[in-house]
């Protein structure tokens, strides 16, 4: 009895050294930091202060811009309204206070129109025409500049793709090593580069065509009242 008990023992040590011996090896895991928004920058590089400035600059001339030409845009008809009716009763003082109190495009081109009354319709069109292109070209100030930005950040991202990449050949000749500890830094700086820049790019680009599509519509509307404008003053000659 006590030799199969012994036997017993023996023969369950060995399944639990075999059992023991088939499981995977496990490692501790290693805890990984979340990475942040702020650390990813800084992973960037010195390039990601330009590319920073950039988009600063870009977003300040978008939102001034954009608040600027919406309020260019707004319903003029109350002014046209007023501005006809004062013309056919013959007060054109009266007409000129309204557009001068306007503070509009439309209200500065009219006012230029209404001190032209007396000349030759052509005279007129001349002088709405000319302050016309004054105020439009008071309102695509500085558009330019997104379209500018648009193009060079994603060339600040290439050209930290390339620091990225000196950098990772820098680091391996003086470690020779390739492991990725060694090469990480560059690439975290090549990758992170390329993306802020293309990403900057991108949004500036698309500002770009949101504003000067909101200068078209201004444009369309500033032609259309002047052409209303000019009938109303041929109309008594006809």
């Amino acid at each position: 009895m006590m030799l199969l008990t012994q036997v017993t023992d023996t023969a369950q040590k060995v399944i639990d050294t075999v059992n023991r011996a088939i499981q995977p090896v496990t490692t501790p895991a290693v805890p990984v930091d979340d990475l942040r928004f702020g650390d990813l920058l800084i992973k960037g590089g010195w390039v990601m202060i330009p590319i920073g400035i950039l988009a600063v600059l870009g977003l300040v001339i978008f939102f001034e811009r954009f608040f600027t030409i919406r309020k260019a845009s707004k319903d003029e008809s109350e002014l046209m309204r007023q501005i006809k009716s004062s013309i056919t009763a013959g007060k054109l003082d009266s007409a000129v206070a309204v557009a001068r109190n306007s503070n509009s495009p439309l209200g500065r081109m009219l006012q230029k129109g209404l001190l032209r009354i007396g000349r030759p319709i052509k005279d007129i069109e001349g002088a709405i025409e000319n302050v016309g292109k004054l105020e439009v070209s008071k309102l695509e100030k500085n558009i330019g500049i997104l379209g500018i930005v648009a193009g060079i950040a994603p060339m600040f991202g290439f050209l930290g793709t390339i620091s990225g990449v000196i950098k990772i050949f820098y680091d391996i000749s003086k470690t020779n090593n390739y492991s990725m500890d060694v090469i990480s830094g560059g690439l975290y700086q090549k990758m992170i580069t390329s993306a802020a820049g293309l990403t900057v790019g991108i949004i500036a680009y698309v500002c770009y065509h949101i504003l000067n599509m909101m200068v078209d519509k201004v444009i369309l509307k500033l032609e259309t009242d002047a052409i209303e404008f000019i009938d109303l003053l041929e109309e008594p000659s006809r």
